[in-house]
């Protein structure tokens, strides 16, 4: 599979970036889309040339670092899935395929396709915790929670907080990850104690990080890679407004 990449470059924050094109050649389709950039990084470290800068850890689609905006969709074609889990048999031999960094003013570009989520970290910080002593795992069943709840708990939980939520909105908001975050304790009566603080913090932060609202286009659930519900937003709206009103 010969390829050609209209790659995203850019030195740091402060320096514009441009679209460059490479070619790669005899890439196999049971690679996964970092894989095929590891091909070109060798071949661009052979070159004395530099490499592209992109994040990635698991490459098992549970880190949420491999954000990459693959000709124009978050994460790729696929659906429900990350970039390290995008295997190249969905792209056709010579095929051009544009790769870019996240866009949103709350994820600033550190370097080629590198952006900084802190802005999530910093979220999480304000309120996405328990203070409550849960004890052991033998204990975990003298509280009972019904399955609903604790079903609907568990799918928020799945989130893993990649971005690909916020570079899909086009207001860039974090409703969903938010939501999520908030949604997971919120079902839950170990998350009691900070209930109406968490919400109230929480969506206090993220507008403080810049992040833009909600306009209901449902584009954040139609390319979360974990395939959270927008669900947990009217969630989350009532979790707010009941802790304004108390």
């Amino acid at each position: 599979m010969n390829l050609t990449l209209k790659i995203w470059r850019q030195k740091n924050a402060k320096e514009a970036g441009n679209l460059v094109t490479y070619q790669v050649k005899d890439i196999s389709e049971d690679m996964s889309f970092l894989e095929m950039f590891d091909v070109l990084n060798e071949q661009l470290v052979h070159k004395g040339e530099e490499p592209i800068a992109f994040d990635h850890d698991c490459r098992e689609g549970i880190c949420g670092m491999c954000s990459m905006f693959i000709n124009g969709r978050a994460h790729g074609p696929a659906q429900g899935t990350t970039t390290c889990q995008l295997h190249m048999r969905k792209f056709k031999d010579g095929d051009t395929i544009v790769v870019e960094p996240w866009r949103a003013r709350a994820f600033p570009v550190v370097k080629d396709l590198i952006v900084d989520r802190s802005a999530f970290d910093r979220v999480i910080s304000s309120g996405g915790f328990i203070s409550v002593n849960t004890g052991n795992a033998k204990d975990a069943n003298n509280i009972p929670v019904p399955k609903q709840d604790a079903d609907n708990a568990f799918a928020a939980a799945a989130c893993i907080g990649c971005g690909a939520c916020v570079a899909a909105c086009k207001n860039s908001s974090a409703m969903l990850f938010v939501s999520a975050k908030v949604s997971q304790l919120a079902l839950l009566p170990q998350g009691a104690i900070e209930r109406e603080s968490r919400v109230l913090n929480m969506v206090k932060q993220m507008d403080e990080e810049g992040f833009g609202n909600c306009t209901n286009t449902y584009a954040c659930e139609a390319e979360c890679p974990k395939e959270i519900s927008v669900e947990n937003i009217a969630r989350m709206n009532r979790e707010y407004l009941r802790a304004n009103l108390k």
